[in-house]
């Protein structure tokens, strides 16, 4: 049994959403309240996260989402809230900034955050939502883990690392009645974007998005349970581009990484 597609979607359903003090997980905790949905906040951000649980008349629960430890205080304070958890979208995630030089805190750092954050949720959803008869996993990936990030070493790999699981998680469990979606986005005006320095000017070249604006993307898509949510039109077309000629693909993502001085 899935999750029935309805203009109705979420309401009574409870929704969980990590990293959502601020940026795209303020957004979906607003946009998902106004569908009807309780909604439990997390962030490592405590008075963030409590600010927006207050906005959207939802629970708060403080825990760092990456660690068992954090994650098993998440999927309780939520249950012990609102009797389960039907909706989880695994949000938070860290940039990981850097070359084959980067640091390996660096790398285990984004690893942690943008990819084992997701498997221990699982790990822990998974069997309860069989039992039940069906469950939603959203993952905010990027277009990163679609295509890749100039000068972005361990944020590009843990985001493909990030879709691929999602992709397994699909494949495996969604006759079971469990719905996997991955948010793959490009730039969205978040605090996030501000910090990935030079990055930041090739990632706005195919335009930004808000944060409401991601979100509403992401509820439409919770109506037809399409696996890839891409709120960038141009990230479809980009991704049949690398698929179709990857050589190409490869040589144009070069000459970003490394454009002449007169471009």
């Amino acid at each position: 049994m899935s999750i029935t597609p309805s203009s109705a979607g979420v309401s009574g359903k409870s929704v969980v959403i990590t990293g959502a003090a601020g940026g795209i997980g303020h957004a979906l905790a607003v946009r998902f309240s106004a569908a009807g949905a309780n909604i439990t906040v997390n962030d490592v951000d405590h008075a963030g996260a409590r600010n927006v649980a207050n906005e959207v008349g939802g629970t708060a629960v403080i825990a760092d989402c990456a660690t068992e430890d954090g994650v098993t205080a998440l999927i309780a304070g939520a249950t012990e809230a609102y009797g389960r958890v039907d909706v989880y979208i695994a949000n938070a995630g860290v940039p990981g900034i850097g070359d084959v030089s980067a640091s390996e805190e660096a790398w285990r750092l984004a690893l942690e955050v943008n990819l084992m954050a997701h498997v221990r949720a699982a790990r822990l959803l998974v069997p309860v939502w069989l039992e039940q008869g069906g469950g939603r996993f959203i993952i905010t990936a990027s277009a990163a883990g679609l295509l890749s990030m100039p000068g972005a070493a361990p944020y590009a790999a843990s985001k493909h690392a990030a879709v691929a699981f999602a992709e397994w998680l699909s494949m495996t469990y969604r006759d079971r009645g469990i719905v996997v979606q991955a948010i793959c986005p490009q730039a969205v005006r978040t605090r996030m974007l501000g910090g990935m320095g030079a990055l930041t000017e090739i990632a706005e070249r195919t335009g930004t998005l808000s944060p409401t604006e991601v979100a509403e993307e992401v509820y439409d898509a919770i109506l037809d349970d399409r696996f890839l949510i891409l709120p960038h039109p141009d990230v479809h077309r980009f991704y049949v581009n690398r698929a179709t000629d990857t050589d190409r693909w490869l040589k144009t993502m070069n000459s970003l990484a490394h454009p002449t001085s007169d471009e």
